[in-house]
């Protein structure tokens, strides 16, 4: 594993130095370190002879939080989203766009650039995702971006931003290809949203592929089977000659 600067942020990266062939970037939740998704690397089967050459990013947060060592896409008011909860008005957050949000799209957009100037990195070719909070930011970027990715991956995310993300679906929905996975006991972002999220993205005319499992807010064995097959699907899509 290599751990470096690329554009603003710190990245942790396995697989080929060079060239040009299918990446993935995965971007980690709130609270976690900056390496907890590499694991993933070794569980996810992107595909017999395939699996070699594909590259992994795994960019750190920017923030670093006062307790437990962990990192930080943007701030949460944890005790907001608690007392709105507890008044039932939870469905205030997913019309808001956090504070912070956009400077946390702005670094990975920097990251995204640095991969393509100088790592041989191609968004057709690169799927994008992340876990929790993680997912959110990679949400925003992919719906932000004139260039659409190989595929992008939303591991236990949510619905943000509401009417700003339908209208961005709504213009680039047809080029989207989407992993959206979800736990049905997530204690931490609710179920409903994720639906919605789901349903966002169809509406638009974006391709889901929806996996709802039984778990909490993780991602269990049934998950990565998915995120494996869908990586191998979107690459092999990628790769084909098109059609005259």
């Amino acid at each position: 594993m290599d751990t470096t600067k690329i554009g603003p942020l710190t990245v942790r990266s396995l697989g080929p130095s060079g060239g040009d062939g299918p990446a993935i970037l995965l971007c980690h939740g709130f609270g976690a370190p900056g390496d907890d998704l590499v694991g993933l690397a070794h569980a996810i089967d992107v595909g017999g002879d395939r699996g070699p050459g594909v590259r992994w990013f795994f960019p750190e947060a920017p923030l670093a939080l006062d307790w437990g060592g962990g990192r930080a896409w943007w701030p949460i008011d944890l005790a907001r989203r608690q007392q709105l909860q507890l008044r039932g008005q939870a469905d205030q957050l997913r019309t808001e766009t956090p504070p912070g949000l956009a400077a946390a799209r702005e670094a990975l957009e920097g990251v995204l650039a640095a991969l393509e100037r100088d790592h041989g990195v191609r968004r057709s070719r690169l799927i994008l995702g992340g876990f929790s909070q993680g997912a959110m930011l990679a949400t925003e970027v992919a719906l932000a971006s004139e260039q659409p990715f190989a595929g992008l991956a939303i591991l236990s995310g949510t619905l943000l931003c509401a009417d700003r993300w339908a209208a961005a679906a709504a213009a680039r929905g047809a080029s989207i290809h989407a992993l959206v996975c979800h736990g049905r006991r997530d204690p931490l972002l609710r179920f409903a949203d994720a639906e919605l999220l789901r349903g966002l993205l169809e509406q638009a005319g974006a391709e889901v592929e929806w996996v709802p499992h039984g778990g909490q807010h993780e991602i269990p064995a049934v998950v990565l089977e998915r995120l494996g097959a869908f990586a191998r699907r979107r690459f092999d899509a990628v790769a084909a000659p098109p059609i005259a």
